[in-house]
């Protein structure tokens, strides 16, 4: 597939890889497997070719790296613990979480859009307005510059 922007990513692949990372946390957060047996298992299962595999890694390996120091910035945010976040809306708002924190090349406003759909896509019926709450919020504390005009 053809890069559609100039800088050669390609937005579509990099919304499957989003999604099959959100797959892949989910299966996570319900197994606490190794992050490489994960990965290795989403390699073999799923169809990996139309996705952006090396974003798709990068994302699944940064949630699990950094997903207690992630919580701590979310659980601010939140109107509950997050175990008590539903396990899809918990991955979504990590993945999310890790883009604002680490994925500044990604504006904040890409991330929050991306987040929502994929909710849309396989989260609870309003979850979606839960998450876009939450990151709303938390993009404030990770991207506030960026938010307000200016560069990070």
């Amino acid at each position: 597939m053809k890069p559609s922007r100039s800088d050669g990513i390609d937005p579509a692949a990099r919304s499957r890889a989003r999604r099959r990372a959100l797959q892949a946390v989910y299966a996570w957060q319900l197994s606490s497997s190794p992050v490489d047996k994960v990965i290795e298992q989403f390699r073999a299962e799923q169809d990996m070719d139309v996705a952006d595999l090396e974003y798709f890694e990068a994302l699944v390996r940064g949630v699990v790296e950094h997903a207690d120091e992630l919580d701590a910035v979310l659980v601010k945010f939140i109107d509950r613990t997050m175990a008590q976040v539903d396990p899809i809306e918990r991955a979504v708002l990590r993945i999310a979480g890790f883009e604002l924190a680490y994925r500044v090349d990604v504006p904040y406003r890409v991330v929050i859009n991306e987040a929502i759909e994929t909710t849309k896509r396989f989260g609870a019926e309003h979850g979606h307005t839960y998450v876009n709450g939450v990151l709303d919020r938390a993009a404030g504390e990770w991207r506030g510059p960026e938010m307000q005009g200016g560069k990070r």
